[in-house]
């Protein structure tokens, strides 16, 4: 007589038992409660866990804060000169000594740092709004007009920014500040406006400007509001290495002659006046050089930082 019991297979050790007879896992739920970074919040949270950042950033900050106060570390007059206490060597009133014609080198410095400072900063400015308006009309508009800017930028990219500075000096006579940060601002914005003529071209083609002009946005709002602020990361990265690029082209100048009068503090001038004295006096080119390299090397350092925050490729590797 047949049994009611249901006949049981036996269990073999691969035997998987039907989905009926094991509760189905509970699947761990991806974590959707925060919110998504942004590109520039998720590149600010990488820049503070950047030590080449920290670094600096320090030197900029100590840059800044003895170029807005250098009389706080020399109550010296830079531009005052006393013939009896020439080529002094280091010590005493005059840590840095004092140079042959009897300025005390460690207060003109550390007031040199304001004028390297003031034109590197505005000449950054400058270039920057010249060449990244016009990489951004080129690039969005394009066409003819997109033709004739890049002849134009392929001419003044033949012209290296020195030589056209010393050039146009040279025909001005003798320059103060603005003319400084004027010349090297009209022949150091090519670079900025390739870089943004190409990130705008790319930015342009995405979804999210397509969708904006056929929701009938104005062609204006689109550049101002959704491609520049999305094309403008890799024009910031070359903005900041160029403001130390532009400190060694005002140095250049002062060196060669043809930049700052020579009443004026700088550290060009003062490394160009240096030359004579390097066997004597060592001290006079030695100080000046190196705040100029400290300054130029912090300001490179903060670009490529900024850079690698900003490349989304630099952040996964």
């Amino acid at each position: 007589m047949p049994s009611d019991a249901t006949p049981t297979r036996p269990r073999s050790e691969h035997w998987v038992a039907p989905l009926d007879e094991t509760p189905l896992q509970e699947v761990d739920a991806a974590d959707t409660t925060g919110t998504p970074r942004s590109l520039w919040s998720e590149a600010l949270h990488s820049l503070i866990r950047n030590p080449v950042l920290v670094i600096s950033a320090l030197l900029i900050l100590f840059v800044l804060f003895v170029a807005a106060f250098p009389q706080v570390f020399t109550s010296q007059d830079p531009r005052f000169g006393d013939l009896s206490r020439a080529n002094q060597a280091p010590g005493g009133e005059h840590p840095f000594g004092t140079s042959r014609l009897g300025y005390d080198i460690m207060a003109r410095t550390f007031w040199g740092a304001r004028t390297s400072v003031i034109i590197g900063f505005f000449a950054m400015i400058g270039s920057t709004l010249i060449g990244g308006t016009i990489g951004a009309l080129a690039g969005y508009l394009g066409g003819w007009f997109d033709e004739v800017i890049s002849r134009i930028t392929d001419i003044f990219f033949a012209v290296p920014l020195i030589l056209g500075a010393i050039v146009v000096a040279t025909r001005l006579g003798e320059m103060n500040l603005w003319t400084v940060i004027a010349v090297l601002s009209v022949f150091g914005w090519t670079n900025i406006a390739r870089i943004m003529r190409g990130a705008v071209i790319s930015t342009k083609s995405q979804d999210f400007v397509t969708s904006s002009v056929a929701l009938g946005a104005s062609s204006p709002t689109v550049l101002l509001k959704h491609v520049i602020p999305n094309a403008i990361a890799p024009v910031i990265v070359t903005a900041t290495v160029n403001l130390g690029v532009f400190i060694v082209a005002e140095a250049t100048l002062s060196f060669l002659g043809v930049g700052l009068p020579t009443s004026a503090v700088s550290w060009g001038g003062d490394i160009s006046a240096a030359r004579d004295a390097l066997r004597t006096q060592p001290s006079m080119l030695f100080y000046p050089s190196l705040a100029l390299a400290v300054t130029v090397l912090s300001f490179i350092m903060l670009g490529d930082a900024v850079r690698d925050a900003l490349d989304p490729k630099a952040r996964k590797r």
